[in-house]
């Protein structure tokens, strides 16, 4: 059985909660712990606005409470009430993570049968160490950006050796199936690793830059498109004299593929080799006619393909 990072943080920072709690003889100390519980999240963002949601959503819930039980008692078709009003304001103000808790806080008043200040006090002080032990405990994230960075050269190394084995077997239409295959388990493996990376920002208070999450993103497109060219290179049986210079193209690209390519000199193989096949005698059969459109197909793919890379470059 395997234990992960957040569960031993959960672990440790519950008890911590419920002690703080108890010291300061607070009513439904457990609550504390609970609270802390639902709070700790797997990144330093999401937990500081989920406990901030969760301070804004018991504030709602005190006034609305607050007016229903004034008016009409303590009562638990009142709560019932209560709840009619709190749930779609706080789905309307974007604090539904806050309901739960809030409305298990707000019993305690309905328990009480009164909404002393020393009791509303003691809810938000329950709240307070609650999600203050939750931040406390994700203070500590291991960096993942070794990681990430090793999940660059995975996805660089693959590339360029798809890029390689597109032009070897090019007219090979079991090959190529083979590679689309290859190429949408790489989608997956990038998904994955574009998770990682926005896990990662998160994780970081005071960075806005997004440049791994961006850059898995970028890749996931290109994929995308190497999908689809595979797919048109799986029905493609052009003559050999009429994919050289693709079969070119694609060597060129698997050589020079880098993070740091800004794409330039491949847009301008691609923009060169189309106006040669623009200048070549028109085809004399549909068969002809059929591959002479699949190749302008996949230099359209092609140059999307450079032009993703080339945007990012330019916007990084």
């Amino acid at each position: 059985m395997k234990i992960g990072l957040r569960t031993i943080k959960t672990a440790a920072a519950a008890p911590i909660a419920l002690l703080i709690a108890n010291g300061l003889s607070l009513e439904s100390a457990a609550s504390a712990a609970i609270i802390t519980i639902l709070t700790v999240t797997n990144t330093k963002r999401s937990t500081a606005k989920t406990a901030l949601n969760r301070i804004f959503s018991l504030t709602l819930a005190t006034i609305i409470a607050a007016i229903c039980f004034s008016l009409l008692g303590f009562h638990p078709l009142v709560f019932g009430l209560y709840l009619l009003f709190f749930i779609p304001l706080s789905l309307r103000l974007d604090l539904a993570e806050g309901i739960a808790v809030s409305s298990v806080l707000i019993t305690h008043y309905l328990v009480a049968g009164e909404m002393p200040l020393s009791l509303i006090f003691n809810e938000y002080l329950l709240m307070i160490i609650g999600v203050g032990c939750a931040l406390m405990a994700n203070l500590y994230m291991p960096s993942t950006e070794k990681k990430i960075q090793e999940d660059q050269m995975v996805v660089e190394v693959s590339m360029k050796k798809m890029l390689g084995q597109m032009s070897a077997y090019l007219n090979q239409p079991a090959k190529e199936e083979e590679l689309r295959q290859e190429c949408l388990s790489l989608r997956d493996f990038v998904r994955e690793a574009q998770i990682r990376a926005q896990e990662y920002e998160e994780n970081r208070f005071f960075s806005g830059n997004s440049y791994y999450f961006e850059y898995f993103a970028m890749r996931r497109l290109q994929l995308k498109i190497l999908a689809d060219m595979l797919q048109i290179l799986n029905r493609l049986t052009a003559a050999p004299e009429d994919v050289q210079e693709l079969r070119e193209l694609f060597e060129f690209t698997s050589q020079t593929l880098a993070e740091d390519n800004d794409g330039s000199a491949i847009l301008i193989k691609i923009s060169e080799t189309d106006r040669r096949y623009q200048q070549k005698q028109l085809p004399d059969s549909r068969q002809a006619f059929e591959e002479r459109a699949m190749l302008f197909q996949l230099f359209q793919l092609f140059q999307d393909f450079i032009e993703i890379k080339a945007g990012f470059y330019r916007n990084k």
